[in-house]
Parts: C-alpha cells; sequence; structure tokens
C-alpha cells in the first residue's frame, strides 16, 4: 500500500504554534481596539482550538497581554532601528522620534496596549516585556548620539520619551491638531528634538566644565 504524508489538519496547533498564534491574533484585536478587545475565549474561538486549549501557554489574561505587548515593544524596537539605520540628512534621534510619532498615530491601539495599560508597570523585573521595553528606551539614548556623562543621556532620552508620548496621546484624543501653536505635529517633534540635543549638549559641557573645575 502506497505511504501518504499525512496532513496537519486545518486550525490545529502543536508546540509553539499556538502561542504565536494566539499573540499574533491579539495584535491584531488590539490594533482595532486596544487591550479591551483582547479576550481568551474570543480569540480561541478564532483560531478554532477549544476554550482550555490557550491556557496551556498562558496562565491567564494577564500573561497573555504581557507576551503580547512585549511582542508590541519588539516591533516598534525593530521600525526604530531601521529608521536609525537609514541614510538620512536628519538626525538619529529626528528619524527616531518621527517614526514613533507614526506608529503611534497609525497604530493607537497596540499603542494604547503599550504605553496607557498597566501591563508593563504589573510585569515582574527581568520579564520577557520589561526587557522588551529596556530594548527600546535604549535605542532612545542611542539616538542621543551623545557620550555617557552620568546618567544625563539617559534622563534627556526619558524627558523626550515622555514628550513623543505626550503628543500622541493628545493627537489620539484629538486634543491636539497643531492648530494652536500653528505647527503640524511633525513640526513640533522637531522642535522636541532640537530641543533635546542642545540642552544635552548644554549640560554635557557644564558638567565636564564642573569635573575640570573639581580637579
Amino acid at each position: 500500500m502506497r505511504s501518504q504524508l499525512a496532513r496537519k489538519p486545518e486550525n490545529t496547533y502543536h508546540h509553539g504554534d499556538l502561542r504565536d498564534a494566539l499573540i499574533k491574533a491579539a495584535l491584531r484585536e488590539a490594533e482595532q481596539g486596544g487591550t479591551e478587545a483582547i479576550s481568551i475565549k474570543a480569540l480561541a474561538k478564532q483560531l478554532g482550538v477549544s476554550q482550555p486549549a490557550p491556557y496551556r501557554h498562558f496562565a491567564d489574561r494577564e500573561a497573555l497581554l504581557e507576551a503580547v505587548t512585549a511582542q508590541a515593544f519588539r516591533q516598534l524596537s525593530a521600525i526604530l532601528r531601521a529608521a536609525m539605520a537609514k541614510p538620512s540628512k536628519q538626525s538619529k534621534l529626528s528619524r527616531l522620534a518621527q517614526a514613533t510619532l507614526d506608529f503611534g498615530l497609525h497604530r493607537s491601539g497596540i499603542y494604547r496596549l503599550m504605553f496607557a495599560s498597566r501591563t508593563v508597570s504589573c510585569a515582574p523585573k527581568g520579564s520577557e516585556l520589561r526587557e522588551a521595553t529596556h530594548e527600546t528606551f535604549a535605542l532612545v539614548v542611542e539616538a542621543l548620539e551623545a557620550p555617557a556623562v552620568g546618567y544625563l543621556r539617559e534622563r534627556h532620552a526619558l524627558k523626550i520619551w515622555a514628550a513623543l508620548h505626550g503628543v500622541v496621546m493628545l493627537a489620539e484624543q484629538g486634543l491636539f491638531t497643531g492648530e494652536a501653536a500653528h505647527a503640524t505635529r511633525e513640526e513640533l517633534v522637531e522642535d522636541f528634538v532640537s530641543e533635546t540635543k542642545a540642552a544635552l549638549a548644554a549640560a554635557i559641557k557644564a558638567a565636564r566644565r564642573r569635573k575640570k573645575a573639581g580637579t
């Protein structure tokens, strides 16, 4: 009898397949409705698996949200890294800032999951999610293209990260259009970039001057 290759039945998953499928499906749901749109029961039905199946990979909804948010941060990091590597007359910080703005405005559901929920704050130190957020923030520090002088880079990176987040959230809520300042959101972001680079350069210069005076 001629042997036939066994075909994998449709909508069955093995090993890490279901875990990855759940994360991808949850990301699609978050694109439309943010954190509230993610339901393990609905995802199981969508993927054609039994309701208990997802719990083999995630203890509860919070564990799934943590994995999904980590994947979202990795996606953002990949976008920022590509923007910084792209040949351009703009500074790395400018490219990173504009890429962040674009991501936030066009993927608002995912952005809310990442920055407007308690998922990150509830994740334990050393977790996959915390590592993913550190990777993203490290790119902001790198984009400053400045020497390490104390924690000046990190402080200024945090300042512009907060400013970018503020623009995205205000715009997403319809509270900022740029009309009041007679500037587009992109122009305002460029102001942040210029001010951050100038302030950091001045702070580094002052720190070095103080160090030299103290020697």
